[in-house]
């Protein structure tokens, strides 16, 4: 099943103050699990996450009985998931693994590990959503649902990730819902309308975006 699946699968398992973190975890394991809904987690794919000894991550999808609590004392963590669905997973287990790498490295929206989860899980939604066009396109509903976020959050996680040059251009179609944006080096314009543009400062680093929120606005919730 492909990440866009999965997140679908997710945005509908899951309650929907999952915060991203825990979304972020949530398809590893759905994406790495066996016939059987068990998955194995090594010690360097949790830190590589930001995750490792993260109990209140595991907390909240137990919680939600999505999966057992696993003993986090182990170098590499079994987990046995719940839902039934994961065991009519389309297509074969190889190809979901491949999936679930690719997840970690999205490319072209490419965040480092230390960038707050709730820019990653957006970034993910967003690229795992590309249409192969110059322009790519996506309800806002669809994405705030996908990520977790209200609309007003989203919309101010893609302005971070259009000051951060993780994407070049965004703009919300507000009569149709469209959410169109451009990754880096995708350089049609969006026709009459005024998207949010990056800065051209090509120094900005996105730690600087995640210390310091957007200006003159809050922050959304991470």
């Amino acid at each position: 099943m492909r990440v866009q699946e999965m997140l679908t699968y997710l945005a509908a398992a899951l309650p929907r103050v999952t915060s991203p973190a825990a979304r972020l975890l949530a398809l590893q394991c759905a994406l790495r699990a066996d016939v059987f809904a068990r998955v194995q987690l090594p010690a360097g794919l949790l830190r590589g996450m930001r995750l490792r000894g993260r109990r209140e991550v595991w907390e909240e999808l137990a919680d939600s009985g999505w999966l057992d609590m696993p003993d986090l004392k182990p170098a590499r963590l079994e987990v046995r998931l719940h839902d039934a669905a994961i065991l009519d997973q389309v297509p074969g287990r190889g190809e979901r693994r491949r999936a679930a790498h690719w997840a970690l490295r999205p490319l072209p929206m490419l965040l480092p590990p230390a960038a707050p989860p709730a820019l990653r899980l957006t970034a993910l939604a967003l690229v795992a959503h590309a249409s192969g066009q110059v322009l790519h396109c996506i309800d806002m509903d669809t994405l705030a649902r996908l990520c977790g976020h209200s609309p007003h959050q989203t919309a101010e996680l893609l302005d971070r990730l259009t000051r951060a040059r993780i994407l070049a251009t965004w703009h919300h179609h507000r009569d149709t819902d469209e959410v169109l944006w451009q990754c880096p080096n995708e350089c049609a314009p969006i026709a009459g309308r005024s998207p949010r543009t990056a800065a051209p400062t090509s120094a900005m680093k996105l730690h600087a975006v995640s210390t310091h929120g957007r200006a003159g606005r809050s922050g959304p919730e991470r």
